[in-house]
């Protein structure tokens, strides 16, 4: 009973912490294809200028691979927390300096070129951050509670959407169109300072975790983390790429992309497609602990494999609706919140977990990191791109085009997990060591 308090104190920190990442990152995705394709990316054509803001959007997931193996060697090598406290300055200052960059109009092709280089510190911030966030309370959880604990860091995404589309949201409805572009927008990025003082002063105030600090005892640390985990773990890389394919496809169709979708395509209020964005996530953070809880007790790979097919397919339905009834707000937000706020947290909810399992304590941070940040360029950082080419391509058909990318998305991570399982499985055969979690 001694070490809840502390476990929770970890959780608190990690949480907190990955809120204040998840909002800064997700806010540039929210305001990218509403403000900064107008105001720093001006084109006589709208979807080119869409393209280019969606492109340094992306640049942010290209990225975050490299924040993952720099901050993910010096979590194996040195610990755990000190890179949390590291990743959360660089994403703060980041976040603050954006809302301060002047537009192309004030200073020309400066206005995108710095946005791209803060939109490239965001990214190693954040690829360096998650795996941490995550580790502190997968490793300090008791072993038959690793996947509920290690799912609350992931409940920051959703709290940080929510902020992010929320904030924008209020800023949309109590000022006019133009107030907001002119200097509406910036507040959004300014708060987020305010968030990382607050998580800056509960993570300094938190203890390495037991794991780490037996494995320093012993001195098994990895020499170099990504040499090792290259060369012991090959095919759970690529099995855990896999995995996540679906989870970034679905969230950046229905958390970002979807925003700008129903406002152009179907002609819905700005705000009433992001409060529906706001609700769904709000509703995703009682289910992804759920699911986090689930997968302990039914198993990691099943609880997944069934979770990227359901949610992938919701997609079908999901498109019809909006499509078909797009003047009616309650159909609009329930095909939006229903496939994105529980079924998306049946994959999101065990996947910190299901990464963790993967790989040994001594490379396990630069493992989930690259796993989880390289797959995120073409999982989640093309996505927006893919689905604004499908719209221009496709025109009024171009939500069964997405839809179906969405489902091919499902079926990959599926098939994904189920190799997850085999392997862990030959892993126990060789008598190697493996979370039971994983294979159960």
């Amino acid at each position: 009973m001694g070490q809840d308090p502390l476990l929770k104190r970890v959780v608190l920190a990690s949480l907190i912490g990955a809120t204040v990442e998840w909002y800064d990152f997700f806010l540039y995705g929210v305001v990218a294809g509403i403000v900064f394709n107008q105001l720093y990316f001006p084109s006589g054509d709208p979807v080119v200028s869409t393209l280019l803001a969606y492109t340094t959007f992306a640049v942010g997931f290209v990225t975050r691979p490299l924040g993952g193996v720099i901050f993910g060697h010096f979590g194996d090598r040195i610990g755990r927390k000190s890179m949390l406290v590291l990743t959360l300055m660089i994403m703060g200052i980041s976040t603050l300096l954006i809302g301060l960059v002047p537009t192309y109009a004030q200073i020309g092709i400066w206005a995108p070129l710095s946005l791209l280089f803060l939109r490239v510190l965001q990214g190693i911030g954040l690829g360096g951050e998650w795996g941490g966030a995550v580790l502190m309370t997968y490793e300090y959880a008791p072993l038959e509670k690793r996947g509920l604990y290690a799912s609350f860091p992931q409940i920051g995404l959703s709290i940080g959407l929510c902020l992010a589309a929320g904030v924008v949201a209020l800023l949309s409805f109590l000022l006019t169109n133009e107030q907001f572009l002119t200097w509406g927008w910036r507040l959004a990025f300014i708060l987020s300072f305010v968030l990382v003082l607050v998580g800056l002063y509960i993570r300094v105030n938190i203890m390495e975790t037991p794991e780490f600090a037996k494995l320093k005892e012993s001195r098994k640390e990895a020499k170099v983390p990504f040499v090792t985990m290259m060369s012991e773990y090959p095919k759970e890389i690529i099995a855990g790429m896999g995995a996540r394919y679906i989870d970034g496809v679905f969230f950046n169709v229905f958390g970002v992309f979807s925003i700008a979708y129903l406002t152009s395509q179907l002609k819905i209020p700005r705000t009433e497609a992001l409060l529906g964005v706001c609700i769904a996530a709000l509703i995703m953070c009682v289910f992804i602990p759920f699911f986090g809880r689930v997968s302990d007790k039914v198993g990691r790979t099943k609880t997944y494999f069934w979770g990227s097919l359901i949610t992938s397919f919701a997609a079908l339905p999901a498109f019809w609706i909006w499509m078909t009834f797009p003047g009616q707000p309650i159909l609009v937000w329930a095909a939006l919140i229903i496939p994105f706020g529980i079924f998306y947290a049946s994959i999101y909810g065990p996947e910190a977990a299901l990464f963790c399992d993967l790989f040994g304590p001594q490379v396990r941070y630069t493992g989930i990191s690259f796993v989880y940040q390289f797959s995120g360029i073409f999982a989640s950082g093309l996505t927006p791109i893919i689905a604004t080419y499908l719209v221009a391509a496709y025109g009024g058909n171009a939500g069964w085009a997405i839809a179906l990318y969405v489902v091919f998305a499902g079926v990959v991570s599926a098939l994904s997990a189920l190799w997850i399982n085999k392997l862990a499985k030959n892993r126990l055969e060789q008598g190697l060591p493996v979370a039971k979690a994983i294979a159960a």
